[in-house]
């Protein structure tokens, strides 16, 4: 996909150290532990009533589609409250979201040229409008995160504006297309599984191994193309050359049959869960804390308040993309159908 105007300043997620390291750092003093350790659970309010709002607008409805109607909306709406985004331009953060990630998987062969720019322009009216923003909030410190930033002179100086920019487009669209997935992915799982639904409904604690498990079982992210050998490496009595691209498959390490004990079967009380759901070592997931309780949120109230939902089509379409794996839509009834 070509850059969008306004996006000359990578991301830490592309970044390897110590440049990697130093945003990282300045970013994780306001988004989690230990400097902010109460952010996830003083979330926990906003996500369940933002949960609920969604819930409630699906109520009537014989049919809904789990990723239009519920998984899509949540995670743009989260994101801009964290980043203290206006609620008056919240609207255009959603439709930003709705154009970046239709050109995501654009196929120049099938589709038309107008996804791939309307993409590319969502980007970079994103980028302006969080330019924009930063800007505003220097000097007026305040909770949402572009304000902290954007004030934050801390061990390792402050973020430049356009390294704000980057990393808060970084939890906009990385942060939402995950999470669409897996609570999306989650939702399907358990309607394969209709004894573990009921057990989630009956025994709501149930949900924290349950969601660690939908992360080995079925992630939102199953490879990770972009990386190379720093050095020759063997692996399998095979050499992998210094400079080589490398694809690490993360959801087939998650199924290893050497590490997990029948590794194909759904076990929400299976132990030792250390999956790759989230990848590993210094790129580890950045929203991890809040991609679970999310997830963790919206899976339990969507069992205890649908009324018995059931698949329209299984297996749903799929997004048709190598690198993300999730339903373009789960279509559901509930109610008498």
């Amino acid at each position: 996909m070509p850059p969008a105007e306004g996006e000359a300043t990578s991301s830490f997620i592309h970044m390897d150290s110590p440049e990697h390291d130093r945003l990282r750092r300045m970013a994780m003093r306001h988004f989690g532990p230990p400097h902010t350790p109460g952010l996830v659970t003083g979330l926990e309010g906003f996500l369940t009533a933002t949960v609920g709002s969604l819930i409630d607008d699906l109520a009537g409805k014989e049919q809904i589609d789990v990723v239009d109607d519920f998984a899509f909306p949540f995670p743009v709406t989260v994101i801009c409250h964290l980043l203290g985004v206006p609620r008056e331009d919240e609207s255009r953060f959603h439709l930003w979201v709705t154009d970046i990630m239709n050109s995501i998987d654009y196929n120049p062969k099938t589709d038309p040229k107008e996804k791939l720019d309307k993409g590319v322009q969502a980007r970079k009216d994103l980028c302006q409008c969080l330019g924009e923003l930063v800007e505003q909030r220097h000097g007026r410190p305040g909770d949402g995160l572009l304000s902290r930033l954007a004030n934050d002179d801390g061990p390792d100086g402050r973020m430049a504006d356009a390294e704000i920019v980057a990393t808060a487009r970084l939890l906009l669209i990385a942060g939402h297309e995950t999470i669409v997935n897996l609570i999306t992915n989650g939702m399907l799982t358990l309607l394969r599984h209709p004894q573990v639904l009921q057990r989630l409904r009956d025994e709501p604690d149930l949900v924290v191994p349950l969601v660690e498990e939908l992360l080995r079982y079925e992630p939102p992210v199953h490879i990770i193309p972009w990386r190379a050998a720093y050095s020759d490496v063997t692996v399998a009595d095979t050499v992998i050359p210094q400079g080589s691209q490398i694809i690490l498959m993360l959801a087939s390490g998650s199924r290893d049959p050497k590490r997990f004990h029948d590794p194909d079967r759904f076990d929400p009380d299976r132990r030792d869960n250390q999956h790759l759901g989230l990848g590993s070592g210094i790129h580890l997931c950045f929203g991890g804390p809040l991609a679970r309780r999310e997830t963790q949120i919206a899976l339990t109230e969507l069992v205890r308040r649908l009324d018995r939902p059931r698949l329209v089509a299984d297996p749903p379409p799929y997004r048709p993309s190598p690198v993300l794996r999730g339903p373009i839509h789960l279509d559901i009834e509930q109610g008498d159908g």
